[in-house]
């Protein structure tokens, strides 16, 4: 089989069909890019992870490429595997293995279809998501499901808690899947598309804190955007990212934004309906402190506030 994938999600997938019956013979990754503080031109992990087991590798600037659509047949593969590659994969590739390709997906199909199915099923508040096996096929992660399993999500789990966990989960049912496709047990069910939703890429603009929203839903934001591109806010004219949070309820605590409570551990916020502590913070250019650090070098109290502009 060909393995197509590039981030840390996919890595436990990978690593899972390694260990199996299973033979990988190539592998699918997006090109090298420049990653970090730093920016410097790295292996992203599934292509570290594929050249420390020796399998070929190929990064192909564009699926069209005839150069690589040879390269890509000439592994004369049966099956293919997608976990997060990153981009659509076009019909020249999809009918290159003889039995197709199939997807790992972190969500549970229909719903959230799309590039951030995690971070978009935490701000939405769901309590429960999963990963969906399924064929690929050229509309949006709209083929025929082999196999699904659940995982709730935790009140306080973040997208980061969450992936690493789905990106486990969604290794064994792979191979699980795989196996009965081998054995000839699979059973394809075609998705309801009417159940559908969409999960676009997230951008560092969704991360802005509306404060007159509930304080539910600004938890809910902060830790879907959690570990990018972060929740974040003003604080007299300087921008803070919103590690932590948590939140509390309550009415009449004060004008969204306005500081509630500002000693010892506690930076409390209030918000529509509720109130948000802030449990860990950032300002630009600095690393993330706990409330108390934070306090330690900001002399706030009632009547300072946080908004939504500089």
């Amino acid at each position: 089989m060909v393995f197509f994938g590039t981030p840390a999600f996919a890595v436990p997938t990978l690593d899972a069909l390694l260990s199996s019956p299973h033979t990988v013979v190539g592998v699918v990754t997006q090109p090298d890019r420049p990653r970090g503080r730093g920016q410097k031109v790295t292996d992203a992990p599934v292509k570290a992870r594929a050249a420390a087991s020796a399998i070929p590798v190929l990064q192909p600037a564009s699926l069209k490429d005839a150069s690589f659509l040879a390269a890509l047949a000439a592994l004369e593969t049966d099956i293919g595997v997608v976990a997060a590659y990153g981009k659509i994969l076009t019909d020249a590739v999809l009918a290159t293995p003889r039995l197709g390709l199939i997807n790992v997906h972190a969500s549970l199909l229909p719903r959230y279809r799309g590039a951030a199915p995690i971070a978009r099923a935490i701000i939405a508040g769901e309590r429960e998501t999963g990963v969906t096996i399924m064929r690929v096929v050229k509309a949006l992660d709209a083929g025929p499901m082999l196999a699904e399993a659940r995982r709730p999500i935790g009140p306080d789990e973040t997208s980061e808690d969450v992936e690493r966990e789905l990106a486990r989960i969604g290794a064994s049912l792979l191979v699980s899947t795989l196996d009965r496709m081998a054995a000839g047990d699979a059973v394809e069910t075609p998705q309801d598309d009417s159940r559908s939703t969409y999960a676009p890429r997230l951008t560092k603009e969704e991360g802005l804190i509306d404060w007159s929203r509930s304080a539910r839903d600004v938890h809910n934001l902060v830790r879907g955007l959690h570990p990018w591109p972060h929740g974040y806010t003003f604080l007299k004219g300087q921008r803070l990212i919103v590690h932590r949070t948590s939140h509390v309820a309550g009415r009449g605590l004060g004008p969204p934004g306005a500081i509630v409570e500002a000693s010892g551990d506690e930076l409390l916020v209030a918000t529509g309906d509720g109130g948000i502590l802030l449990l860990s913070l950032q300002t630009e250019g600095k690393r993330p402190m706990s409330a108390r650090e934070f306090l330690s070098g900001h002399h706030l109290g009632p009547g300072d506030r946080f908004t939504s502009v500089a």
